[in-house]
């Protein structure tokens, strides 16, 4: 008994029972599992992180337990899979006389996924031939989406990547994002600062794996001459990368409109309508009787469309009992029933609305969602919807939009059509419902998102950002981004703070900055320029950053003044008082990286001022391990020492050990004050605390960080070859990630280091890089810093 005979058998029996399949991960892991390997090989081994493959794992095991019905862990499941299996080949072997009758078993077909065995063949053939990004093209409801998910489910791809353009072009997720998303959301990769840095790591992704890609929807991100528009040209280079011959992937992309873009290397395949045939079969397959005759003109009327036969099919169950002629005999005459879709969609929405009123106003609220980040809806994201009918009919008024085809369903999530959204939201916007549903369904996302530990938790809860924006609701939009929820860093934080500790940079950056170029006097304002600091800050635009801390400060103050002392402002006080000591300290922080050390101490001095002894002291600690590491380099030692040690004691006492994801920051700032004042010894220890909650909690900038102090340690201690293994590792995560403010410093760290070892060339080579950044950055006084360095070291060689 082996492991792939295992998977076979579990391919076949999780889905009918649950609906679910394994992951490409998940299935890796059973089968490593069962060779006795341990979770960090086997993360090593795909490519992702050992937190990553353990949450996987759980998942897998839980599914694997309700399969079974018996408690499955990873020690006993290859004992237990191999007793079912054992079990089940008994019982198939004492039915051996059955499996040699003369009528086999028919072999189950997806009934809806009928006719295309040519298409697929097409498909085939091109990708054969060498194409890599291969546009199928067609009018809308002929089947492009369903062809394009079904070749790649069923081409034995690695990983399938899915991108689901904006229905309006307004709404259009820029490329940046995308790519963003995908390097962390599947393969664990963080993007870089500059979008062709994101785009090559994507590339190396693409050249060591055989991956699917499909791009829906690309018409609204087309001119009138098929080429990208301007404001997303961006995607010329990503379809550019995806179309380069040496990447393992196929990029199918759906479109009504041809792509014309000179610069590109793709493939169109015009996609025909289905036969009757395959007319016939979905028809029988859903019970209704056949009339040849009605059935061809029907086709032919409609051109053999997909979409329309769904349409058709559910209406004539519904509506006529089945009656294909009566419902042809009534509708045949019908100007609105012309062979273009859209006008089938228009005649059955209109016919909706005079049989069943409610089921037609759910249909038109339904437009209010994108289905973009989040390409489906739960029931719940329904039952919001029908703020005015009994609860109790609910799924019946479902149940009538599922039946006429109208709502597309799968496993419990629910979506619309392209065609049927348009006409959904074209009939939602201008009514009196537009602002109501898109504030219930904002309220949906909101409340249904009780922690955040997971990128499709975050973008679920951002989801009622843009129904806000949508309405021009820019003061709930701005409440949407700080709701604070628990985080998987035991964190109780903002949603954009989590987002961005999260790494998704992008959304919540142009999120914020819609915001609060709308809103003039909002007591919001001033915690949403805090975040857009840190947000600026990450970036490298260090100057923008200062200057979002400084509108924060202001505005908390101003608020602070026209707040009467009562005991209801007892919480307002608090929360204003606590955004001015965190942009102070945030602010201080990045005068390091500027290097204006005597004012990133008087900004420390000051927070400890306003902070110590009182409701914010915890901002105290932490502004007095900032300035110790200040007058570590300043040469300040007795002062240094004097808060290193006070800091010392009150991060290792058991309350804030208990929340080390809330100080890990600190202690690796910590532990560089004690190598500036060559504390070795104190300085490992707090590193090494510092390092396994990093890479715990995956904090990667933490780690790296503290990576690149323990490489200063043994640059001290003549231990070279950790001393670069440890740089190596620092400067591939901070660029990753592109923190430019500590890559510089690790280019800089890792300079000294060749230096010691007498590489003088090699040593210019990472001055000159940190002298790049630091030029980038608008840090003079760094760049000052090397510049004297390199001067001075070449006075005493001479």
């Amino acid at each position: 008994m082996d492991a792939e005979a295992a998977l076979a058998w579990l391919d076949a029996t999780i889905p009918p029972q649950t609906g679910e399949r394994l992951s490409d991960l998940q299935k890796v892991i059973l089968v490593q599992v069962w060779l006795g390997r341990k979770y960090l090989d086997i993360a090593h081994s795909y490519g992702c992180t050992e937190g990553h493959a353990k949450d996987a794992g759980s998942q897998l095991w839980k599914l694997l337990s309700k399969v079974l019905r018996e408690k499955i862990t990873k020690s006993n499941c290859r004992a237990t899979l191999e007793r079912v299996l054992r079990k089940t080949t008994a019982i198939s072997s004492s039915l051996i006389d059955y499996s040699r009758s003369p009528h086999p078993t028919p072999k189950l077909e997806d009934t809806n996924f009928i006719g295309r065995t040519a298409a697929i063949a097409h498909l085939n053939t091109l990708v054969n031939q060498g194409s890599k990004v291969i546009v199928i093209q067609g009018e809308g409801g002929l089947g492009k989406t369903t062809l394009a998910q079904q070749y790649l489910q069923t081409q034995g791809f690695d990983l399938v990547l899915e991108l689901l353009m904006a229905k309006e072009t307004q709404n259009i997720t820029p490329a940046e994002r995308v790519v963003e998303e995908w390097l962390k959301q599947d393969f664990d990769q963080e993007p870089g600062v500059e979008f062709g840095v994101t785009l090559g790591r994507l590339k190396r992704q693409l050249h060591n794996r055989r991956i699917g890609v499909l791009i829906d929807n690309l018409e609204p991100a087309l001119d009138q001459q098929g080429g990208l528009i301007a404001s997303h040209r961006n995607y010329v280079e990503l379809l550019r990368v995806l179309a380069d011959a040496r990447v393992q992937s196929v990029t199918l992309i759906t479109s009504r409109d041809r792509l014309c873009e000179p610069g590109l290397n793709v493939n169109h395949y015009r996609l025909p309508g289905l036969d009757q045939s395959a007319w016939q079969q979905f028809f029988s397959n859903r019970g209704l009787t056949i009339n040849s005759q009605t059935l061809q003109i029907m086709h032919r009327t409609y051109g053999g469309n997909a979409k329309a036969m769904g349409i058709l099919c559910g209406s004539i169950q519904e509506d006529f009992d089945g009656d294909m002629v009566l419902y042809w005999q009534e509708n045949h005459a019908d100007p609105l029933a012309a062979t273009d879709l859209k006008n089938l969609a228009v005649s059955q929405i209109n016919r909706l609305q005079a049989l069943d009123p409610q089921a037609y106003r759910l249909l038109c609220r339904l437009g209010c969602y994108r289905y973009q980040d989040i390409p489906t809806i739960p029931s719940q994201g329904l039952f919001c919807l029908l703020w005015d009918v009994p609860s109790d009919q609910h799924r019946q008024i479902i149940a009538s939009l599922r039946n006429r085809s109208l709502v597309e369903c799968d496993k419990g999530e629910y979506w619309l059509h392209p065609v049927i959204r348009k006409e959904a939201i074209a009939r939602l916007r201008p009514s009196d419902e537009w602002e109501i549903a898109n504030h219930k369904a904002a309220e949906f996302w909101t409340v249904s998102i009780k922690q955040i530990e997971t990128f499709k938790d975050a973008l679920q809860a951002l989801e009622a950002y843009y129904h806000y924006i949508e309405i021009n609701e820019f003061e709930l939009a701005g409440k949407v981004i700080l709701k604070s929820r628990n985080n998987q860093w035991q964190q109780f934080l903002p949603l954009g703070s989590t987002l961005y500790r999260m790494g998704l940079i992008q959304p919540i950056l142009v999120a914020i900055s819609q915001v609060v170029k709308n809103l003039e006097d909002d007591h919001n304002l001033s915690e949403l320029y805090n975040i857009l600091g840190d947000l600026y800050w990450i970036n490298g635009k260090i100057i923008q950053a200062i200057a979002c801390q400084e509108k924060t400060i202001t505005l908390a103050n101003q608020a602070l003044k026209s707040l009467v002392p009562q005991p209801e402002n007892k919480h307002k006080v608090y929360y204003l008082r606590m955004l001015e000591v965190d942009s102070l300290l945030s602010i201080g922080l990045y005068k390091i990286d500027l290097w204006e050390l005597e004012a990133a101490a008087k900004l420390f001095q000051q927070v400890i001022y306003l902070a110590q002894n009182t409701e914010h002291h915890r901002w105290a600690e932490k502004a007095s391990v900032c300035l110790a590491l200040v007058y570590s380099y300043l040469g300040l030692r007795d002062a240094s020492y004097q808060l290193a040690d006070v800091a010392y004691q009150n991060i290792t006492n058991e309350r804030l050990v208990e929340q080390t994801g809330r100080f890990v920051y600190f202690m690796q700032i910590l532990g560089q004050t004690y190598v500036n004042l060559g504390d070795f010894s104190q300085a490992n220890q707090i590193f090494h605390q510092a390092l396994t909650f990093a890479e715990e909690s995956h904090y990667m900038q933490v780690k790296a960080k503290t990576l690149n102090g323990l490489a200063e340690i043994h640059r001290q201690q003549t231990d070279f070859a950790l001393a670069l293994a440890n740089h190596t590792e620092a400067i591939e995560l901070l660029d990753k990630i592109g923190a430019k403010c500590d890559l510089a410093e690790a280019y800089f760290q890792l300079g000294l280091t060749n230096q010691k070892m007498a590489k003088s060339d090699e040593s210019q080579i990472n001055f000159n890089r940190a002298i790049q950044l630091f030029t980038e950055i608008k840090a003079p006084k760094q760049v000052e810093k090397i510049f004297n360095l390199r001067c001075s070291n070449l006075c005493h060689s001479n």
